[in-house]
């Protein structure tokens, strides 16, 4: 099954917005990781951009999922990007 990468960007002030929205966000990232289609997610260490890896039969699904994540829905991620990965190794 191909494998994607998801980049994308928070908002300003993410720690204090993201709250009310965290655990509606962390539940579904569990979901998606219990049944084998996010194989990682998580923010670059200054909490600027976040970064994913799904499996998943188009890049659509993936859209989907980041789409129906409540930090997309509610303005904590502001953008992001897919792209098709080929794992080498």
């Amino acid at each position: 099954m191909p494998k994607y990468v998801m980049w994308g960007h928070y908002c300003d002030n993410v720690l204090e917005k993201r709250a009310p929205y965290r655990e509606a966000h962390l539940a579904g990232l569990s979901a998606q990781k219990q049944a084998g289609t996010l194989l990682t997610l998580g923010p670059t260490q200054d909490t600027t951009m976040v970064f994913g890896l799904y499996e998943a039969e188009s890049e659509a699904q993936v859209r989907a999922w980041v789409e129906g994540d409540p930090y997309w829905q509610h303005g904590i991620w502001t953008d992001y990007q897919i792209r098709e990965w080929i794992q080498a190794f």
